[in-house]
């Protein structure tokens, strides 16, 4: 597998085929897990990590199918900004050092961080609604490598994390969400609340300390310890339909709207795109966010949300200097940016 090559697609998670893709982007199941003979990665010298790199490596191939691993350690700066803009990587891997790496397969719908917080964080991506799907998915593959590796457990607690908050299953579900109505209608405040209330935490686009940037938001379970997998993922499964149907109401009221009109917004979105020369990554953001919006009230008859959700993913940093075929200072990406979305939607310069 070719990272070069990479860029140019989107992974199975993004092609907006799941359950619910008008407003459910993905579904992430994530478990933590950790080698009982060593020390966690932040205590672990750069020979252990090698040993622990090299241990799961040889197990991974006899995994079936066994996925592709990419080593970190002397990766170019840019490839590991590009497996993190795809959400293959945290960003405290990709700016990390010593021996790590990552192994995925082809449509990145399963992958394995090793020697990141802890030595092996298993996830498993789906496109839309589908928690239940991703659940069955990952526990297969832990099942698997389970039986190969000695994972530091224990009987009273469940599985050792890095981090307390990950003891017990170490499992982390989060479902991200496309909410710009209820952004609009100054909801998504009591969405917060609400969720806060019944330990479910909320997250920007990528994650831990990132901004709902593009009104992206990623909603995940908080506790581990002392409740099973079936249930975490069954009580964030029954709070997400409510979710979905508040979005949906607040699209229908602003598409109603006629002192704020969607329809306005939607088109002063391809006046940007048609007359601005630069533009920067959150600006490309927040107009593929109102296009993705209008493609699901039927607005945008022309564009597909695969087409829009994969051109969130390229216009990143990274993702758009490798389309362009090598560095740009900041300017040329803004001007790269610009003209990459008029080419890919298909709306000429004014």
């Amino acid at each position: 597998m070719n990272l070069d090559a990479l860029v140019k697609s989107s992974g199975e998670w993004l092609k907006a085929t799941g359950p619910e893709s008008t407003i459910v982007v993905s579904t992430r199941v994530r478990l933590a897990r950790n080698l009982a003979a060593y020390p966690f990665t932040s205590r672990a010298n750069n020979f252990q990590k090698g040993e622990i790199e090299g241990l799961v490596c040889d197990k991974l191939q006899q995994i079936v199918p066994p996925p592709d691993y990419f080593p970190l350690a002397n990766m170019p700066a840019l490839d590991r900004q590009v497996l993190f803009e795809r959400h293959l990587i945290s960003r405290d891997m990709a700016s990390g050092d010593g021996p790590r790496g990552v192994a995925f397969n082809t449509g990145e719908a399963i992958s394995l961080m090793v020697n990141e917080e802890d030595h092996l964080r298993l996830q498993v991506m789906r496109s839309g609604l589908d928690l239940q799907g991703a659940w069955s998915v990952i526990d297969d593959l832990d099942n698997q490598l389970e039986g190969k590796l000695p994972y530091a457990f224990s009987e009273e607690f469940g599985y050792l994390t890095a981090c307390p908050t990950n003891v017990g299953t170490g499992m982390r579900a989060s479902v991200m969400l496309h909410l710009p109505a209820l952004e609009h209608t100054r909801h998504i405040e009591q969405v917060y609340r609400a969720l806060q209330k019944i330990s479910l935490e909320v997250r920007g686009l990528y994650g831990e300390g990132s901004r709902a940037s593009g009104h992206f938001y990623q909603i995940s379970n908080q506790v581990t310890l002392g409740k099973s997998e079936p249930t975490i993922i069954k009580e964030l499964g029954g709070v997400i339909p409510e979710i979905i149907r508040y979005e949906n109401e607040a699209r229908q009221a602003w598409l109603a709207d006629t002192q704020q009109p969607l329809k306005d917004r939607i088109q002063r979105t391809r006046d940007t795109i048609a007359t601005e020369s630069q533009m920067t990554c959150e600006e490309a953001i927040e107009c593929l966010s109102i296009l993705r919006l209008a493609t699901a009230v039927g607005e945008a008859p022309t564009l597909e949300l695969a087409q829009l959700d994969e051109l969130f993913i390229q216009v990143q940093q990274a993702h758009l200097q490798k389309l362009m075929g090598g560095p740009l200072d900041s300017e040329e990406r803004n001007t790269a940016r610009a003209q990459l979305l008029r080419q890919k939607l298909n709306i000429a310069a004014a």
